[in-house]
């Protein structure tokens, strides 16, 4: 191992000492950031210079109180340390809040003289000021404790709404006939009972093969309906006091709506920038989408004649038909070639060589047999940790995420993240496979933007519209045929051939207008429940979704109770479009070959390792010399 003078974090070894960890750790921090707090309140003659240092530490200690907070409130398997921690979750929020309400710190910084800083202390004590305000700091006293109350109560429901999802696993049983046109391997794992009836689940090793294979289309409306109602009907309540909450909170700080909160601090700026920038991506995939829902109706009507009209539950099923038939891409034929280790290493494999690391496997305590860790590392330097938490079980996060584990400290502390995702232990789809190259982009964006002066920019701490546009961009790695060679190998050690993923990039096209109206769905759905706040949540997501898509959602489908976005995104699932725009743009800047070196040492320098210390459109214009463009992007949704 090389020699380096930092140390990952250690963790327990035990179900006792997790128990402490998840309870002690945290509150020793928060010990801290009140210690900070009242040493700035009373010592007066602190230079602003020193203010702004301890209030560097204070964000530092909260960032080591919430990320291990967050993370093992979704991932440890004992239901009593994810208690633990959801409550210091809650804690370490509640800390943040009532900071940002308290007025003798706010005088600390309120009228400070700025002149000999640097340019960067600048920048932290205009952003530590913008926080104040937006925590409410100014307003009259009722108000600010309305605020409080608010902000508390805002963060008990998300964490009540994320519980509910992650412990609301659904099952459906169908006959063991009903599994026609599944993967053998798919049809081994789920032995019939006694009564000749087999259990499927709403966890995605299930849904996603069946979605795309299962023949009967009752089979795939029945999974796709338990997965719709998935936290139905816990999160209905819960969902429509947490816009409400969010409103109020929205209107006593002086905003329009809780969109014009959020966006502030976002490239987009602006809640009816939102709006616009909705109908700009609406009106540029209406053509091709119309065109493939034609083709699409079509061909589901030569398996159910009576069919009138193409739903979500059809949706993948006769996508992958028609890239069968019409494109020859067989995914039962593509999948063969993606066994989860093998794909695993290709992961590892293609982020070293692009990003000149290596991954060295650790043996280290870690909250479940599952989580596999490797130190990160370039010559003789560690740069960081990464644990890979990537199967499914009971009580754990059920999507696929980047959760910190410890912020990065230039001098301090190494940067550790962490993936949670739910993949197979066998075969892969490769929409899993771009999964999880797209998962893995926040992680490495983590590591490398993890050595930081100031915890707020530390790791992937760039605006929030722009933060899934280096892990978009990761994407386009999972669909490169010298890439796929490296580690796409099926069972006969045959690597998957050129000419299939040529076929594959080709076929990916089809649908593409489709794919952009199903995720306006989101988008639309995120925005105008906030905006709009319907007293029918049902009617008007059934509504958002209706009006974004020809492909229909479920009749009588409760899909927002499971939209986990809801609660970290907000108003703001936009988000993933914005940043795919940006992604395809800088794409385009590695021309035909994604290792050239060059490019990637470029791209590794101006956009990951910064971390959130430049503005994102800044990022942008250092890697591509110009401001970013929609160019890319219209082109790419025309398949050009």
């Amino acid at each position: 191992m090389p020699d380096s003078p930092l140390n990952p974090l250690s963790l327990p070894r035990d179900l006792d000492q997790w128990r402490r960890f998840a309870e002690e750790r945290p509150a020793e921090r928060l010990d801290r950031v009140a210690a900070i707090d009242a040493r700035l309140i009373a010592e007066p003659d602190l230079s602003l210079r020193d203010r702004l240092a301890l209030w560097n530490e204070a964000d530092i200690a909260l960032a080591e109180a919430a990320a291990p907070s967050h993370l093992l409130s979704e991932s440890h398997p004992d239901p009593a340390v994810r208690d633990a921690a959801e409550k210091q979750a809650q804690a370490v929020d509640a800390a943040q809040s009532r900071r940002l309400l308290d007025r003798d710190l706010w005088r600390v910084f309120a009228d400070a003289d700025a002149a000999d800083l640097e340019p960067d202390e600048l920048r932290f004590l205009s952003h530590v000021q913008r926080d104040f305000r937006r925590g409410g700091v100014d307003l009259a006293d009722a108000d600010r404790e309305r605020v409080r109350e608010l902000t508390d109560r805002d963060t008990a429901l998300s964490l009540t709404f994320s519980r509910n999802i992650r412990e609301g696993r659904r099952t459906i049983r169908v006959p063991a006939t009903a599994l026609d046109g599944l993967p053998a391997d798919f049809i081994d794992a789920h032995p019939a009972d006694d009564e000749g009836m087999v259990t499927l689940t709403t966890e995605y090793t299930d849904l996603m093969p069946v979605r795309e294979y299962a023949r009967d289309r009752s089979v795939r409306h029945a999974l796709m309906g338990a997965y719709n109602d998935l936290a139905w009907p816990d999160n209905e309540p819960v969902l429509a006091e947490l816009l409400a909450v969010r409103a109020e909170r929205a209107a006593l700080l002086g905003y329009g709506d809780w969109a014009d909160f959020e966006t502030e601090t976002r490239m987009i700026g602006s809640s009816a920038a939102v709006a616009s920038f909705l109908t700009r991506i609406a009106d540029a995939a209406a053509p091709a989408a119309a065109t493939e829902y034609a083709r699409v109706l079509d061909r589901l009507r030569r398996d159910e004649p009576g069919a009138d009209r193409v739903t979500i539950a059809d949706f993948w099923y006769v996508l992958s038909a028609l890239k069968r038939e019409e494109y020859d891409v067989d995914a039962q034929l593509v999948r063969s070639y993606f066994r989860f280790d093998r794909v695993l290493e290709g992961v590892l494999a293609t982020t070293a060589r692009l990003l000149d690391v290596q991954y060295v496997p650790v043996e280290a305590p870690s909250w479940h047999a599952d989580v596999r860790t490797y130190d990160v590392v370039r010559g003789d330097e560690r740069l960081g940790r990464i644990h890979l938490d990537l199967h499914p079980r009971d009580g754990k996060y059920s999507h696929a995420a980047c959760f910190g584990l410890a912020p990065g400290i230039t001098g301090r502390t190494l940067p550790e993240s962490v993936l949670l995702c739910n993949f197979s232990r066998g075969l892969l789809e490769h929409d899993e496979v771009v999964t999880f190259f797209h998962e893995f982009g926040h992680l490495v964006h983590d590591i490398l933007g993890g050595h930081q002066r100031w915890g707020r920019w530390t790791g992937v701490a760039t605006e929030w519209d722009f933060v899934e546009a280096p892990s978009q961009l990761l994407e386009e790695w999972a669909w490169d045929a010298e890439a796929l060679a490296s580690f796409a190998v099926n069972d006969a050690g045959e690597p998957i051939p050129a000419e299939l993923v040529a076929r594959m990039r080709t076929a990916d096209g089809f649908g593409r207008g489709l794919e952009v109206t199903r995720q306006l769905g989101h988008a639309t759905t995120s925005y105008r429940l906030h905006v709009d706040r319907p007293s029918d949540l049902a009617a008007a997501v059934d509504g958002y979704y209706r009006a974004a898509s020809p492909v229909a959602p479920l009749d009588g489908a409760h899909s927002y109770a499971g939209f986990g976005h809801l609660t970290g995104y907000g108003a703001c699932y936009y988000t993933y479009q914005w940043s795919l725009v940006i992604a395809r743009d800088l794409l385009s800047a590695f021309g035909d070959d994604l290792f050239d070196v060059e490019t990637a040492t470029r791209y590794r320098r101006e956009i990951l390792e910064p971390g959130g210390t430049r503005d994102a459109r800044d990022l942008v214009a250092g890697f591509l010399g110009r401001e970013t463009s929609f160019d890319a992007y219209a082109a790419w949704l025309s398949g050009e």
